[in-house]
């Protein structure tokens, strides 16, 4: 890799960034039901309410950062109002003022992911399949804390995780700091609409089935930690299932950059699609067999990580570099609705059975790769103007 690439302050930020989702999501639910003793419905509607500002945020921090140029900026602005709200997760609250709270930490942490992957593509230029070799560091941020905290909370309260997910934040935002500046494309109204791109079938079958995939991860982030606990797993085994998981993303994310160009797009996100099924299916069956619950957690490879790849470079191909901004933003707000969508309906029908929700989740897979075979990956995609290239 070239030494000309601010690899180091690039890769810092994805640990601390995602070092806080390696706190939050494996043990956020339990801190929801065991320290404040909400219910599964509100957990199901809190989870859903964090996600709620990711159908807005999204495309208004893109927008921004398409009309200004100033993306790093944005991710600055974002990551210190994260560590404010990260602050007030500490503060007694009842459910209305956790709501807004998440609300307010889900909004600003939109600012920051979305436009720093169209920084990071910036910095690589043509190199861009070395993206998977950065940001599997966000992935080694995960398992750090996901491991220790999982320990750490078999021994002491989980009360303790608002503070844990402030430090996060508070090093994430002071890493950006060191993160150099770079000029990104500014989109020119003479360039192709956003509409247009995005009426393109390859495009909105993309979306699609971007949404449903997001959507069958809703149980997994919202409930798999009080999933295994009600079935006798201790929190230090939770903690390692879930850095296992993201072990395997690390593995996958170091490997893509050869295998995505060689395999394709659409059979990258095909194969990961039939994996989800397969993974959802058997977390529903096979809880109370330890040994095929590890196995299945390795299944992460490809549901996030070599679809989240794959699906990079989608958008980095079609949307062109003048819609860069708009397109993450897109992306990441579909992540948002699908698991916020997903969230509520789960904690709707946990009380009834649990499993439901997991099997949910396998049939959203299996009918998104039906919805794949139809598109055309081969259609002419935008050039880097945002222009459909002849």
């Amino acid at each position: 890799m070239s030494t000309r690439l601010p690899v180091v302050p690039l890769s810092a930020f994805y640990f601390f960034y995602f070092a806080g989702l390696g706190g939050f999501m494996p043990y956020m639910g339990l801190y929801l039901q065991n320290h404040l003793g909400f219910s599964a419905e509100d957990i199901g509607q809190l989870l859903a309410f964090l996600m709620i500002a990711r159908v807005i945020a999204p495309n208004f921090w893109g927008y921004l950062a398409d009309r200004s140029g100033k993306r790093l900026a944005v991710v600055r602005f974002g990551g210190f109002m994260l560590t404010l709200f990260s602050l007030a997760l500490m503060l007694p609250q009842g459910f209305w003022t956790l709501a807004f709270v998440l609300l307010g930490y889900s909004f600003f942490q939109s600012a920051i992911q979305a436009q720093f992957e169209a920084v990071t593509i910036a910095h690589l230029g043509a190199r861009r399949e070395l993206y998977s070799r950065i940001r599997l560091w966000g992935s080694v941020g995960f398992i750090v804390t996901g491991a220790v905290l999982g320990m750490l909370f078999d021994v002491v309260s989980v009360s303790w995780l608002p503070l844990c997910l402030m430090v996060c934040a508070l090093a994430n935002w002071l890493t950006s700091l060191r993160v150099p500046d770079i000029a990104t494309r500014v989109r020119a109204e003479s360039h192709e609409r956003l509409a247009d791109i995005l009426k393109r079938p390859a495009v909105a079958i993309f979306l699609v089935v971007h949404f449903l995939m997001q959507f069958s991860h809703a149980p997994y982030y919202s409930f798999f930690s009080i999933y295994l606990e009600g079935h006798g797993y201790a929190r230090t085994t939770i903690g390692w299932m879930w850095s296992l998981a993201v072990f395997a993303e690390v593995v996958a994310f170091a490997l893509m950059h050869r295998f995505l160009p060689r395999v394709g797009e659409k059979q990258v996100l095909m194969l990961c699609l039939l994996l989800g099924t397969l993974r959802w299916a058997v977390t529903a069956v096979s809880v109370d067999f330890p040994a095929v619950i590890w196995s299945v957690q390795l299944l992460h490879a490809a549901t996030f990580a070599a679809f989240h790849a794959a699906s990079i470079s989608f958008i980095y191909t079609h949307f062109g570099e003048g819609h860069q901004g708009q397109g993450q933003g897109l992306y990441s707000m579909l992540w948002g609705v699908g698991v916020a969508v997903g969230s509520w309906l789960t904690g709707m029908v946990w009380s009834a059975h649990e499993s439901w929700a997991f099997l949910g989740a396998a049939v959203a897979c299996a009918v998104a790769a039906l919805l794949l075979l139809r598109a055309d990956f081969s259609l002419k995609p935008a050039d880097g103007e945002g222009r459909v290239t002849a």
